[in-house]
């Protein structure tokens, strides 16, 4: 690391003492820690330049020299940020002069650094929020609120940016085949699914605050504050995680496009089959197989009932013959509500056991006995002794274990 020093000769030493001292109390950190004079300045021309580019009309002469202006005082921004870390919070901890809030930014900008050699598209991304939210934290404990108010937009706005190329590329991850990635890819779901929970946390409600049109997103988000509090367990998780897809699914449509919604669905439908043949306590695997009919519901309802491109037609037509039948089940609902549930639930459970049957990569033995109890419970299959009837033919049937 560079080290930056002013030397003075020749000059009244105490004069510049007092001057030193005087400036240092201006400069003392904030309990964030970034409240010096630079950054003030540069952060001041940035929300200049960004606000006189957001008001750019199209027809404007000069709208690409204010495109400009506004990435170059982005730039300046970031790169007074950055020294200042590296400058300040550095010495700081290395001194042993640093506060827990400190020493957890350091920790947490090395994070971001080891993304460098083998993920930079990542760190380039990551490290820009790094260095933004640690600034806004500055701006929000500093007791300005017109810096706030003023600071809010551009947060808000960059913020959105960098999260939806951050999805962008795990969306890319997740469509390469080679070998470089494990074949699994729960490493990248789990990226997704932490960076959707990080900007419904902290992204969302500021553009629900500053009244952006997102009517259809609210409810799904005052859902989602549920599992906010207290500590969550696999079911849970399953259940938040599906909600955030279910938000996807309106703010970043381009960011996670269909293809890999779908991926992320078909992750979360294993990982609910496989909690449901896990779970030994009756009640909780009737709470977690509930969980997971409203998986596949919104699986169906929320995506593949928008989808356009199949790969195979045969599975258009299913999905049409699925679609048709719920449709007609869903007439009942204002007529028989528990029958229309009834029935939608034996359409799911045979959609999904029809899945099931080409699954050959995991062992679903145990869930596909739990979902043909459950259709002889509804009378949707017969069971004579240790078989059950369907489609005319017997098939024999196991135990539930």
């Amino acid at each position: 690391m560079e080290e930056r020093s002013l030397r003075i000769t020749g000059a009244d030493k105490n004069f510049f003492n007092k001057i030193t001292t005087t400036l240092t109390k201006i400069l003392t950190p904030t309990k964030i820690g970034i409240n010096s004079m630079l950054i003030s300045i540069r952060r001041n021309s940035l929300m200049k330049a960004y606000e006189r580019y957001q008001d750019i009309e199209e027809d404007y002469d000069d709208k690409e020299e204010l495109e400009d202006r506004y990435k170059s005082a982005y730039e300046n921004y970031l790169e007074a940020l950055d020294k200042y870390v590296m400058d300040s919070i550095y010495k700081k901890v290395k001194n042993d002069t640093a506060s827990e809030f400190e020493k957890n930014a350091l920790a947490k900008y090395y994070e971001v650094i080891t993304l460098k050699e083998n993920e930079y598209t990542e760190y380039k991304y990551r490290k820009q929020k790094y260095l933004i939210d640690l600034d806004y934290e500055s701006v929000k404990v500093s007791g300005k609120e017109k810096v706030l108010e003023r600071y809010k937009s551009f947060y808000s706005y960059r913020m959105d940016v960098l999260y939806k190329a951050i999805l962008k590329n795990y969306s890319i991850k997740l469509a390469d085949t080679t070998s470089r990635y494990d074949t699994t890819k729960d490493w990248i779901y789990t990226k997704i699914f932490l960076t959707l929970e990080d900007y419904v946390e902290n992204i969302l409600p500021l553009k629900i605050e500053a009244e952006e049109k997102l009517e259809e997103v609210i409810p799904e988000y005052e859902k989602y504050e549920k599992y906010t509090i207290g500590k969550l367990d696999r079911r849970d998780n399953i259940e938040k995680n599906m909600i955030l897809l279910g938000i996807s699914r309106f703010l970043f449509t381009h960011s996670l496009p269909l293809i890999v919604a779908e991926q992320c669905y078909e992750k979360l439908l294993r990982d609910a089959r496989m909690l449901v043949q896990d779970t030994k306590i009756a009640t909780k695997r009737e709470k977690a197989y509930s969980m997971l009919i409203t998986l596949i519901e919104d699986y169906n309802l929320k995506l593949l009932s928008k989808k356009v491109y199949w790969e195979k037609p045969s599975e258009k037509d299913e999905y049409k013959k699925f679609w048709d039948k719920y449709k007609e089940i869903s007439k009942l609902k204002e007529v028989d509500f528990v029958e229309y549930v009834k029935q939608k639930e034996i359409l799911f459970i045979k959609d999904d056991l029809s899945k099931l049957r080409e699954e050959n990569k995991i062992d679903y033995s145990k869930i596909k006995i739990y979902y043909k109890r459950k259709l002889i419970d509804y009378g949707a299959i017969k069971q004579l002794k240790d078989s059950y009837k369907s489609e005319g033919k017997y098939i024999k049937i196991k135990e539930v274990a």
